[in-house]
């Protein structure tokens, strides 16, 4: 596991900034991201460290949010910005990028697309995306048939994660970003790809 001292760093960051119930998440996402990347060949330091610090601007005041995310250098849609729920995984990516001095461009494109997706993703990014779906603290109604999808295939695992995505997001009446709709297009390609 990577460096002890700069993931206690990391840990204390988030234990000041988050409550008790979203750092237990964190936790368990980095847990469930190591598992996946070994599972997967992913590299499970770097999966460590961007499921811990994946939701590190969650609980940050929305005015303050918003305005990492109207500064980003990352590429960032119309559509995001005019959706709260959205905020913080790009003001995360910023966070980790200025306060905590990672430069590793897998880890900060981790956090910033766990909540949306894009097409291309990394293999870190589809860890993270889908370890945050499926952490052990996770109760919606599908989760156990999730876990056990992404126990069997990586892609398979993100086309139903983002399946499952869109038909909730456009149930409750979301506005949903074209990076979405870009990676469920390229997984549900993959999955009507002849073997």
């Amino acid at each position: 596991m990577t460096d002890k001292k700069l993931i206690g760093k990391y840990k204390t960051y988030i234990k000041e900034k988050l409550s008790k119930k979203r750092y237990t998440h964190s936790v368990n996402v980095a847990n469930a991201a190591v598992e996946l990347a070994r599972r997967y060949g992913g590299d499970e330091d770097k999966a460590y460290i961007a499921g811990l610090l994946h939701d590190c601007a969650k609980e940050m005041p929305v005015e303050e949010q918003l305005a990492l995310v109207k500064h980003s250098q990352l590429d960032v849609h119309e559509i995001e910005i005019k959706a709260v729920p959205l905020y913080h995984a790009i003001a995360g990516a910023e966070i980790v990028r200025a306060a905590l001095e990672i430069k590793d461009p897998e880890i900060i494109l981790a956090i910033r697309y766990h909540t949306v997706g894009c097409a291309n993703m990394s293999k870190l990014s589809q860890i993270v995306y889908l370890a945050d779906l499926i952490s052990e603290d996770r109760d919606y109604k599908d989760v156990k048939k999730m876990r056990k999808t992404a126990a069997q295939s990586l892609e398979r695992a993100m086309f139903e994660a983002f399946r499952f995505s869109i038909k909730d997001s456009a149930e409750k009446g979301n506005l949903i970003p074209p990076s979405t709709f870009s990676a469920y297009n390229e997984f549900a390609a993959l999955m009507k790809a002849p073997e």
